[in-house]
């Protein structure tokens, strides 16, 4: 079940962690399905992001916290499409993650409780396959060794994205 009342000041603090500077509080873009979209100023910047929590998060843990899915432009910085994952738990040192789109696979890096894509081509391809798909499956190992499977749906993605994109003016 989505929780997405708690999103935007956990995704603000996320963000903000990631190395950005000063942040305002997020404001709602708008709800798309199953994604949500949000703005923020940064250090004067303006800052757009899409984000989802998954249908079904699956391992053998016994407390997990909370996971989301992002796309974030910060046009002032030239970024967009930078997709990355908040897993809820701190990932195994040099362990990757996988990300399934229907036939598409993409690998990622992680880092404590984050993944990311390695390059800016693979956001976009990633950002594509997300507006253009049905379902994402997302599997990782934490830093325990347990290994976890977290579904989303991709409902809205698409128009999640363009509002980000109309929103941030590219």
């Amino acid at each position: 079940m989505l929780r997405l009342t708690r999103l935007p000041g956990i995704l603000l603090l996320a963000l903000a962690c990631a190395g950005t500077a000063f942040a305002a509080d997020p404001k709602p873009i708008g709800t798309y399905g199953e994604w949500s979209a949000y703005t923020f100023s940064e250090g004067g910047n303006k800052v757009c992001y899409m984000a989802s929590q998954p249908r079904k998060a699956e391992g053998d843990y016994t407390r997990r916290g909370d996971i989301y899915a992002l796309i974030t432009h910060r046009p002032a910085e030239g970024t967009k499409n930078v997709f990355s994952y908040i897993t809820g738990y701190e990932y195994k040192p040099a362990s990757d993650v996988t990300i399934q789109i229907g036939s598409e696979r993409f690998t990622l890096f992680t880092q404590g409780e984050t993944a990311w894509a390695p390059d800016a081509e693979t956001d976009d391809a990633l950002a594509k396959a997300i507006r253009a798909g049905s379902t994402m499956v997302v599997t990782g190992t934490s830093k325990r060794g347990t290994p976890t499977t977290d579904s989303y749906s991709l409902s809205g993605s698409s128009a999640a994205h363009d509002a980000i994109t109309k929103e941030c003016g590219l």
